[in-house]
């Protein structure tokens, strides 16, 4: 079974990465698809996002990094892929989780949603967070992984 997990990753976490290594457990292969959202200004070109994915998921033989525009769910019908895999830290991530789950099912009755619950250590931690730390110059070195963390530093220096 394959499945899809999508975001935009700017930057990805340690908690995105627990996710994908959980997923890897579950899945035969798991898709990690970075968005490319035209309504927002990433940090990182796409491309460098899946530079930074692909470095720190070396590690793990079933993940495919790859990118998309438009549905998630037109891109996992072309990927052959029927499961979209979400993490939840907190239970305002449920609701809109939730929210977009039915949104997809509606668009796709053959996908189906699974949702991981965040490891506690990571349960307040998103891209948002990192880049606001590191932007006031805060250590972020056990937030990102340390290709990561170093791409960020450059960046705000």
């Amino acid at each position: 079974m394959i499945a899809i997990y999508p975001g935009s990753f700017d930057p990805i976490t340690l908690g995105h990465l627990d996710i994908i290594e959980r997923g890897v457990k579950l899945f035969d292969r798991v898709i990690v698809a970075v968005l490319s959202n035209p309504n927002k200004t990433p940090m990182f070109s796409v491309e460098k996002r899946l530079q930074q994915i692909h470095l720190c998921t070396q590690h793990l033989n079933n993940v495919e990094i790859d990118s998309f525009w438009g549905l998630t769910t037109e891109y996992a019908k072309l990927k052959k892929a029927n499961v979209l895999l979400r993490g939840l830290r907190v239970l305002s991530d449920f609701e809109k989780e939730l929210q977009m789950a039915h949104t997809n099912k509606t668009l796709w009755s053959g996908v189906e949603t699974v949702f991981l619950a965040t490891s506690k250590e990571y349960s307040f931690l998103s891209s948002s967070v990192v880049k606001e730390i590191a932007q006031f110059g805060g250590s972020i070195t056990h937030l990102v992984p340390e290709n990561v963390s170093r791409d960020i530093t450059v960046y705000y220096t």
